[in-house]
């Protein structure tokens, strides 16, 4: 069955000009794109994005980090969506994963790792609400 999740290249892979390479692997890799913008996250959003790692030594950096230049955001619709964008995204520490995924191609470590993927259906419709309205949603 087809699902939805969201991918975030980070400010760092933005920077770098590594979207449009990131944005060809997803494409590869048969992902439909059904939105997708440039926005420079908020603090407040980060914050709230992040909020289940509030407790964590790494959050302050990881705030800092999120709001430090602007990320693309896009929503991705696959069978199996999450499960098959989180193969291809590879493990969180850029060093440890999987040789030609994105975040050993692009990622510099394990918090500069290039992009953030949804880790399940439900968490994707919480994420989502975050940067898109069902409005934003093309259908083709």
């Amino acid at each position: 069955m087809s699902e939805k999740t969201l991918c975030i290249i980070k400010p760092r892979a933005v920077k770098k000009g590594l979207t449009g390479k990131i944005i060809d692997n997803i494409i590869e890799n048969k992902f439909k794109i059904l939105a997708i913008k440039k926005t420079l996250i908020q603090k407040s959003t980060a914050e709230k994005f992040y909020a289940i790692h509030k407790d964590k030594f790494f959050y302050n950096d990881l705030i800092e980090f999120m709001t430090s230049g602007p990320c693309v955001i896009i929503v991705l619709e696959k069978v199996n969506a999450v499960e098959n964008f989180r193969k291809i995204i590879g493990d969180t520490d850029s060093a440890k994963a999987k040789e030609n995924t994105i975040r050993n191609k692009f990622g510099l470590n394990n918090r500069a790792n290039a992009v953030h993927g949804s880790d399940s259906e439900k968490n994707f419709k919480k994420e989502f609400a975050f940067f898109f309205t069902n409005d934003d949603i093309i259908e083709v």
